[in-house]
Parts: structure tokens; C-alpha cells; sequence
């Protein structure tokens, strides 16, 4: 059983987006890099939550490690060569400032990694839950535009990127930042000379780095791409596996998969041979840095320009100043991952949403449920029109069943009738209200739909079933539910099966309620699972269900069961029923025959069989096969 989907807020989705059609999922943003960086902090605020207070222990953190070379100098100038004699004294108290010096620095580093870490993990955790809610919301047309399997991997395999970077390479990139800079403006009071030497030699580098970052960025975007696409081709392929054994295709499953786990391999071998480029880059001009200096310096030694504690304590402040400098090489390499797959979740936050709760949407009170069609029209996104100018009007608490051909349109006006999909023209009314103007809950509340394949999640018979229960929690998260509540869902539960008439069959089960039904329920069997997605039909209390033939593809035992329980499910209510079996047309109050995108016939069943029209022929054809 599937409930109307809770779409969200129109708070939270921009007008640009409201009711757009043929909304697909593009494979990534085109935003660039900054542009990326600012959206995503805008998407998940909590990462620059405490922002400015962790910059000033950052900034204390940089400042420590300028200690060693600033008490090097001072030792050697003071304490080792000073006038007389080294000064032991003086050596073991500027020994124990640095050492208490560098105990502080170390403590604002811990605190800027705790502070980094909690700000990134509650910013990925809202990246993670707007990303799933928006994947949520998005219409099944929408969400068919790419696998699911490469679609979940936007949520959890794109977001680890981000993560990474945020909680590794954020850190890191902020501390050398400011490493370089306090290097940097030490250097200037030793030696301005040294230090345009040192940066001089790194300008090079720095333009080098700019101009590679452009190819490292695509290599990345590819690399998310192609892991994304490979656990998609997995993902189909385990859930397919009994069809693969089936018709023996499992070579050519594998030579797929193959291709895709190839294609993900090439794309992540080239983009780590340009980051080992850039990198190398990075140590071969440190290293050239380093020499540099010495020889300067020691001519600006010779010439009375530094002395030797200087001259020491400037080769010291080098190295802080290239460690974070070839460091930078594979941050920004971090960074371009992190980008490309922040890129694909954006993606997915800003694939517009096709059906969405107006502002000031209203709420009905629960009654008897009265469907009208007026003059809807509907096309698939990029097709013809498959629905043209339909008008029904459907009484309360009536059996209604929609019979035709396939492909005559009678499974769009289910889901047109269910608002997963809105007409492109016309309106689908309930008790006089537009859906489009009723709030989700309201909808949520009085349509069900009942799919001709019930869909099970993991967990127990009594899990799924409960879920039509109001205010239930989902399968799996019974940990966090009161023992009274468990008492009164697993109640409420047997109560359904029984005035179902299927008490019997839950108790031939191994393990009644609490039988496990395995992934997508395949423990059971497909009238089996249909019986539980009927039972949980039943707890929701709908006062529209829409039914997609319950009863096509079930064996004769499990069939009269089925047969037992809708009878119990659907009186006094309106219900819609896509039939594929005349006998269900034959039980229902009104007959409605769509034909080509027509609405061809409307009437009870023994009338449209005495007109001689489209459902006599049809139900002629019918009795014909079934004697």
C-alpha cells in the first residue's frame, strides 16, 4: 500500500519550480567552484555555525607554531651565543615559554578540530536529510530519469566526499591559510629580502596549480559520475538477480557490470595521476624553495644582514611556510571532489519538484468521497497526449471499476485521482476541492492507493502492516516506540486481519505477526504480500482507496482470500479499482470505459452490456476465454 507522497512545504520550494513539467535530474550542477561552496553553505548553514570563534583558536593555533623558530633565534642569539658564554639559564627559560606556548597551541588545534567537526557533521547530516526529503518529494516520472541505485549514491556515496573534505580538508585548509600568513609576516621582520625570494619562487607554482585545478575539477565530476552510474548497474542487477538466473544472462550481466566497474577505474586512475602531477609539483618547488633560501641566506649572513640564530629561525619559518604550501596541492584536490560531488547533490535539491502544496492549501473533513474529472487532459513529459478532455463524475461510497485496453489511460487517471501526478489541463476534484488546493495531510489522510504489487519494507508482517496506522512509526524504528503504543499498533493490527477474515491465514504463518518478510517482502509470496499491503490499507481508513487490480497474478486459493478481504476493505467506501479482470467490473456499482484517452462508456455493468458497445465487446471476448 502507498499513500499519497507527503510533498513539501511550498515554503521551502522556490515559485520558479512550482508545477514544472518534465522535471528531470541533471548528472550534476553547473555551478562553479565558489559558487558551489556558497550554495552548499547555504543549503546546510550549520557548517559555518560558531565560525568566527573557531577562526580566533585557529588563528592561536597558527600563531603556535611560529614558537620553535621564534625560540631557535632567541636561543641561539641569546642563550648559546651570548656575550661570556652560552647562558644556560636564559636556554631553559626560553625552553619552557615555547614549550608552554606550543601545550596552548596545541589545545586551540584540538578545539578547532572538535568545533570543525561538530559544525560538519551537523551541516552534512541537514545536506543528507534535504537531499532524501527532496528525493522523496520528486514524482516517479522525475525520479525515473536515473537509476535508483545511482540516485541513492547522491545521498551517501557523493555526501562521504563532502564529508571528507569538510571534516579533513577544511580543517587543514584553514590552519595552513593562516600558517602561511603569520610565516609569512614573521619572515617580513627578518628578512623582507628572503621572503620575496620565497614567494617569488612560489608564484610559478601557485599560477601552475590555478590553471591544472580546471582539468582536476572535470576528472572529479567524471569520477562521481561513473561511481555513481556503477552502483546503479549493481543495484539492478541484485535486485534483478532471480530474472538473471532465469534467462541464463549472467555473463552478459557481469560483462556490464565489468565495463561500468572499468569505466569508474579509468576515471579514477586519471584523476589521481593529476593530482600525483600537481602534488610532485608541490614538493619539487619546496624543495627548491629550501635551497634557494640557504644560499641567500648565508651570502646575507656573510654580509652582516642576519645573524646565525636568524638566518636558522628563517629556515624553520620556510618550511612552516612550504608544508602547508604542497599541502595546498592536495587539499585543493580534496577540494575538487568534494565540489564535484556537492555538485550532484545540489543537483538533486534543485531538480524542480512537479507536484507541490500551493500556499493556504486547505483541509477537508473526513467523509464520503466524491471523485469529478472535468475536461482533464494529460501528457507525459516529451510525448503525446494520452488523456484528452476527460470528464467523470463519480458518486460517494461507489465501487467504480476502469477497464480498457493497455495503454488506454485508465492507470494515469489512478495516479491523476491519487495526485501523484497533476493534468496539464482540466482538474481532478474531491468533494468539489481541486486536489491541487487540498494540503498533502488532508490527501495523505483520505486517498490510499493499494499498487497491483504490494510493496513490503524489511522488517516483521506486523512492521509493514501497522504503517497504515495514523502517526505509526516505520518498520525498523519500533525501538523508539512505548510498550503501550507496541500493545496498541499490534492490537489495532490483529483487529484488521481478523475483520479481514484472514486471522487464519496469520496464523498459519511460522511466526504470525512477527513473521520476518525479508527485503521488499520477498519471504512471502506475491498474494501473501499483497494480503499484508491490504490489511495495511485497511488501518489507514481511507475514505477514497484506489485500487490497481489486486487479484492478476495470484493463485486461486490466495485469490478467493484476496477476493474476501477487499470485500471487507472497500464496503461503504468509494473506491476505484484499475481492472484487468472483467469479474471485478461485474461486482462494481459503475463501469467506466476509457479507450485511446477517451472516456468511451460510463454505466452499470449490466447496462453497458446490453448496449452493444465497447464493454459488451469486450466482456464477450472475456466470457468466451474463461469457459
Amino acid at each position: 500500500m502507498t499513500a499519497v507522497t507527503d510533498e513539501p512545504d511550498v515554503a521551502d520550494v522556490p515559485e520558479d519550480l512550482l508545477d514544472a513539467d518534465g522535471a528531470r535530474i541533471e548528472s550534476a550542477s553547473g555551478l562553479g567552484v565558489f559558487a558551489t561552496l556558497r550554495r552548499g553553505i547555504e543549503i546546510s548553514p550549520e557548517i559555518t555555525r560558531g565560525l568566527w570563534v573557531t577562526l580566533l583558536l585557529a588563528s592561536l593555533a597558527a600563531a603556535g607554531r611560529v614558537v620553535v623558530p621564534l625560540a631557535v633565534q632567541q636561543t641561539i642569539d641569546v642563550g648559546v651565543l651570548a656575550d661570556g658564554g652560552p647562558d644556560v639559564g636564559q636556554v631553559a627559560l626560553l625552553a619552557s615559554l615555547a614549550a608552554g606556548a606550543l601545550v596552548l597551541a596545541a589545545l586551540c588545534a584540538a578545539l578547532v578540530n572538535v568545533r570543525l567537526f561538530r559544525s560538519a557533521e551537523a551541516g552534512l547530516a541537514t545536506l543528507r536529510v534535504k537531499a532524501f526529503r527532496h528525493v522523496h518529494d520528486l514524482s516517479t516520472l522525475t525520479q525515473n530519469t536515473e537509476r535508483r541505485g545511482a540516485l541513492v549514491s547522491r545521498v551517501t556515496n557523493d555526501v562521504d566526499t563532502v564529508s571528507l573534505f569538510v571534516q579533513w580538508g577544511g580543517i587543514m585548509l584553514l590552519v595552513s591559510v593562516l600558517q602561511v600568513l603569520v610565516a609569512t609576516g614573521l619572515m617580513l621582520v627578518y628578512s623582507p629580502i628572503l621572503t620575496a625570494v620565497v614567494w617569488i619562487a612560489f608564484i610559478p607554482m601557485f599560477l601552475v596549480i590555478r590553471f591544472g585545478q580546471k582539468y582536476v575539477n572535470r576528472a572529479y565530476t567524471l569520477v562521481r559520475e561513473r561511481v555513481g552510474a556503477m552502483l546503479g548497474a549493481i543495484s539492478e542487477s541484485v535486485v534483478g538477480a532471480e530474472t538473471v538466473r532465469a534467462y541464463g544472462v549472467a555473463d552478459r550481466t557481469g560483462r556490464r557490470i565489468g565495463a561500468s566497474v572499468e569505466a569508474t577505474r579509468s576515471a579514477q586512475a586519471r584523476s589521481q595521476i593529476l593530482v600525483a602531477a600537481t602534488f610532485s609539483s608541490g614538493v619539487l618547488i619546496s624543495n627548491l624553495v629550501l635551497a634557494i633560501v640557504v644560499v641567500v641566506g648565508t651570502f646575507l649572513g656573510v654580509g652582516g644582514g642576519l645573524s646565525a640564530g636568524e638566518l636558522v629561525a628563517f629556515l624553520f619559518l620556510v618550511q612552516l611556510f612550504t608544508g602547508p604550501v604542497q599541502m595546498a596541492t592536495e587539499i585543493l584536490n580534496e577540494l575538487q571532489n568534494a565540489v564535484a560531488g556537492w555538485r550532484r547533490v545540489i543537483a538533486v535539491i534543485e531538480t524542480p519538484i512537479q507536484v507541490a502544496e500551493k500556499p493556504g492549501a486547505t483541509t477537508q473533513e473526513r467523509g464520503p468521497a466524491h471523485v469529478t474529472l472535468r475536461d482533464v487532459r494529460f501528457a507525459y513529459p516529451s510525448g503525446p497526449e494520452v488523456l484528452h478532455g476527460v470528464t467523470l463524475d463519480l458518486p460517494p461510497r461507489t465501487k467504480v471499476a476502469v477497464v480498457g485496453q493497455t495503454g488506454s489511460g485508465k492507470t494515469t487517471i489512478a495516479k491523476l485521482v491519487t495526485r501523484l501526478m497533476d493534468p496539464t489541463a482540466g482538474a481532478v476534484e474531491l468533494d468539489g476541492v481541486d486536489l491541487r488546493d487540498l494540503s498533502f495531510a488532508s490527501l495523505r489522510e483520505r486517498v490510499v492507493l493499494v499498487p497491483q504489487e504490494g510493496f513490503l519494507f524489511d522488517g516483521t508482517v506486523l512492521d509493514n502492516a501497522a504503517y497504515g496506522l495514523r502517526g505509526a512509526d516505520a518498520p525498523g524504528a519500533q525501538d523508539s516506540v512505548s510498550a503501550s503504543e507496541q500493545a496498541a499498533q499490534r492490537a489495532a493490527v490483529e483487529g484488521a486481519f481478523a475483520e479481514l477474515g484472514l486471522a487464519d491465514w496469520v496464523a498459519d504463518l511460522p511466526d504470525g505477526l512477527e513473521t520476518a518478510v525479508g527485503q521488499r517482502g520477498e519471504a512471502l509470496s506475491a498474494g501473501e504480500r499483497q494480503l499484508v499491503a491490504i490489511a495495511r490499507a485497511y488501518l489507514a481508513q481511507p475514505d477514497l482507496l484506489v485500487l490497481d487490480e489486486a487479484t492478476s497474478a495470484v493463485d486461486p486459493a490466495t485469490e478467493v482470500r484476496i477476493a474476501r478481504a477487499l470485500d471487507s476493505l472497500t464496503a461503504g467506501r468509494s473506491t476505484i479499482t484499475i481492472a484487468h479482470r472483467l469479474s471485478t467490473a461485474e461486482a462494481s456499482d459503475l463501469v467506466v470505459v476509457v479507450d485511446q484517452g477517451h472516456v468511451a462508456e460510463v454505466g452499470p455493468h449490466a447496462e453497458l452490456v446490453a448496449a452493444d458497445g465497447i464493454y459488451a465487446q469486450m466482456h464477450a471476448s472475456w466470457v468466451a476465454q474463461t469457459r
